[in-house]
């Protein structure tokens, strides 16, 4: 099977297109046929060790995936594609089903291989059957930044909040979390950059705000939650200025707290409102798997909108 692998860690050259056995489905594992797959932001962060070695954060990252080069050197981890064939003691798959979902292992524990034309993953994976009426590429956009937007929310209180502004409005994480805090009940503001103010008010934005072009003072209200879906990878002087719109006892959450958890139902409340229409995938991009390195160079450069999406 064809497959890419990160040789060391360094720029997205390091990645490299290999031809390698296709794999065998274990006891309770499924073997899927990878259709698509996304190159996420977690995914350039590991390839080029984007965290200081001597950190905690690098030390930990260095101990679970390697320091020299990852130990497992297909990255990728989501899964769009069909259920080749099954270990003894599956039974939420069958073959042939069009599956979707990430690979974490126990919703925390990162767990690589998508940047492949197979991949062997446990049953008890956080996937399950893609909604209907979508393309693997469709379905290959939504569990990165839907489960992560969903997390961070509902630590948020989500559910209790009745103005929300999401700053990264326009990411994979970002458009997702516009999306879900409409479908929670909350008015959203969204902030983004100037080309991409059209597109987060598609997303059902109540307003929308450029945050090269305005002052958080002139927003002139406050919010219950506010979500920094970007984290510490884009800074702006908005940024720094907008936690004073926090209403009291509002919470101000970002990407960079702690490590999201992930649910399979989670993903089962993404798949249902994406059938209901309340959760559109975003896709800025689309590669074939042997032009990876462009994929990884064009996430690096830190503008894209929602997804970068490989077919496979």
């Amino acid at each position: 099977m064809k497959a890419v692998e990160c040789t060391a860690y360094g720029p997205p050259e390091v990645l490299k297109l290999v031809e390698l056995s296709k794999p065998v489905p274990k006891q309770n594992e499924v073997l899927v046929r990878m259709r698509a797959t996304a190159v996420t932001a977690s995914d350039c962060i590991v390839r080029g060790f984007k965290l200081p070695r001597n950190s905690p954060r690098g030390v930990l990252m260095g101990m679970v995936l390697g320091f020299g080069k990852p130990r497992n050197p297909i990255l990728g981890m989501i899964i769009a594609g069909e259920v080749e064939s099954t270990g003894a003691g599956v039974t939420r798959f069958e073959k042939g089903e069009r599956v979707f979902g990430w690979t974490l292992k126990d919703g925390v524990t990162i767990r690589f291989g998508t940047y492949a034309e197979y991949m062997s993953l446990p049953e008890s994976s956080i996937m399950t059957t893609m909604p209907g009426g979508l393309s693997f590429d469709q379905a290959a956009a939504i569990p990165y930044g839907g489960l992560i937007g969903l997390h961070y929310l509902k630590k948020g209180n989500i559910e209790k909040a009745g103005k929300v502004l999401v700053y990264g409005a326009s990411g994979a994480i970002g458009s997702s979390s516009v999306q879900l805090a409409r479908h929670f009940g909350a008015e959203v503001t969204g902030v983004c950059s100037t080309g991409n103010l059209e597109l987060v008010h598609s997303l059902g934005a109540d307003r929308v705000v450029d945050y090269t072009r305005e002052d958080p003072g002139s927003l002139d209200d406050s919010f219950d939650l506010i979500l920094d879906a970007v984290g510490r990878w884009k800074d702006s002087e908005f940024k720094q200025q907008v936690r004073k719109l926090l209403a009291p006892g509002g919470s101000y959450i970002s990407v960079d707290d702690g490590s999201p958890k992930a649910t399979l139902e989670g993903l089962e409340l993404l798949k249902a409102l994406v059938e209901t229409g309340e959760l559109k995938p975003v896709i800025d991009r689309h590669y074939p798997l042997k032009e990876i390195v462009a994929a990884h160079h064009h996430v690096d450069g830190g503008h894209k909108k929602g997804n970068v999406i490989i077919t496979i």
